[in-house]
């Protein structure tokens, strides 16, 4: 075997290495997208909004041309539960809501990966900089049985 085709056959094993460790995490991959510049309408969207409990792969993608956005997977007590926004910081207080990670400070135009195992029941994909989740960064997310 020659230097180069034993150097494309470590490349190739290792790129199938790679995708096969995240499809063996994840039962379901979510595409989150987050979108919106400073002053402006801002968004984040995940599909599919619901997914059966189990290992979830977040793919997050900061769609923002200049501004940096993160994202924060919430579960709620119980459906249409209101966040703590803290008005006089513009953000949600996060010692009083159950977290179960984050991708955080996304660039414009980064990608991320939050890897989490979920149970049924109601969440809120957020994003809390400053600011952010007041400009409609936050998306309802539901976890069947």
């Amino acid at each position: 075997m020659t230097f180069q085709t034993t150097s494309k056959f470590l490349l190739l094993t290792g790129l199938l290495t790679a995708a096969t460790a995240t499809a063996a995490f994840a039962d379901t991959v979510v595409k989150v997208r987050l979108t919106g510049e400073s002053h402006e309408k801002m968004g984040l969207e995940a599909v599919p909004p619901s997914v059966p409990a189990g290992k979830v792969e977040f793919d997050v993608m900061n769609a923002a041309m200049k501004t940096g956005h993160e994202m924060i997977l919430v579960k709620l007590a119980a459906k249409g539960e209101t966040l703590p926004l803290d008005p006089a910081k513009h953000r949600i207080d996060e010692k009083a809501i159950k977290s179960l990670g984050e991708v955080s400070n996304l660039k414009a135009g980064a990608n991320g990966v939050l890897r989490a195992s979920v149970t049924p029941g109601d969440y809120m994909l957020i994003c809390n900089i400053k600011g952010h989740y007041e400009a409609g960064m936050a998306a309802p997310f539901t976890v069947t049985p």
